[in-house]
């Protein structure tokens, strides 16, 4: 009986311990890898934690009702403030968003379904990721040779198709991958219904692919906001409000650039003022992106 309890019973191996030993060589050079990100990852910190809170301390000291709607100051005036180039710098933008949205969805429609395999679509697609690495004083250069040139003013117009021109490839490539990440078999079921193809595209696509469209113009408008080249060639400046779109209007970065360069601490005061200003713009496009690509997850 013993003989044969013992040839039933399962052997026996001798299992490795789960426990995890920290003077283990995988693990001491996990724990000494993982603080060497951190430590590099705070030291790449610092120089834009340094800048905000230069930003906070310097701008924040001269923020108020006053600077954000009185007018700049001449030379050696006191006060002021720059409420006229937030208006310029809000309209261009709008301008420039009114032009790249509709192009760039009705490009990214032909890309990502009607076309996309077709010599004129590589060719866009190609030229699009180029222009996204595109100079933006180039595009400055261009709107005034087409716009300011041929009208004979600086205008809101050439500000907001210069800045248009630098948001259409981004605007273009980020709807183009949103719709490409619309499930296959949601548009067959369409197609299987009945529906026309600009059924499918108004119906299912678009709305499906709406959060990462969304993304994408809100990353682009974010950075148009902060550029400053292709004003200088376009818009220019102007120490009022503006009373038509065609002439010359201010903005928030070439004030910046104008102040910065003052010898008067009234200007420096208000520069750092307006640039902490341009950088709350910015971060609330780029917190609504993150927030409008977090429901696309989601959903």
């Amino acid at each position: 009986m013993n003989q044969l309890d013992e040839q039933v019973m399962p052997p026996q191996f001798d299992l490795p311990s789960l426990e995890r030993n920290a003077l283990e060589w995988r693990a001491l050079k996990n724990t000494l890898l993982t603080g060497l990100v951190w430590v590099l990852a705070v030291i790449a910190s610092i120089p834009l934690f340094s800048v905000i809170y230069m930003l906070i301390v310097e701008g924040g000291a001269r923020l108020d009702m006053e600077a954000i709607t009185a007018l700049p100051p001449a030379g050696f005036e006191m006060g002021g403030g720059f409420g006229n180039a937030i208006v310029g710098t809000l309209v261009m933008v709008g301008i420039a968003a009114a032009i790249s949205i509709p192009l760039g969805t009705m490009a990214a429609i032909y890309l990502a379904i009607l076309d996309p395999s077709s010599k004129l679509a590589t060719t866009s697609r190609f030229l699009a990721k180029v222009l996204t690495g595109f100079p933006s004083i180039l595009a400055g250069v261009f709107i005034y040779a087409v716009l300011v040139v041929t009208t004979g003013t600086y205008s809101a117009w050439a500000g907001g198709v210069a800045l248009a021109v630098l948001m259409l490839p981004t605007v273009t490539l980020a709807a183009e991958e949103a719709m490409k990440q619309v499930p296959q078999k949601m548009k067959d079921a369409a197609f299987g219904m009945g529906c026309t193809n600009t059924q499918v595209i108004l119906k299912v696509v678009l709305p499906t692919g709406l959060p990462g469209i969304l993304t994408g113009v809100i990353l682009a408008v974010a950075g148009a906001a902060g550029e400053s080249a292709p004003l200088l060639f376009t818009a220019l400046f102007s120490n009022y409000y503006m009373a038509e779109l065609a002439e010359p209007t201010a903005s928030l970065s070439i004030l910046i650039y104008n102040f910065s360069g003052m010898p008067f601490d009234n200007q420096i005061e208000l520069a750092w003022a307006a640039s902490l200003v341009l950088v709350m713009i910015v971060l609330i496009f780029n917190v609504l992106a993150r927030v409008v690509g977090k429901s696309k997850f989601k959903d």
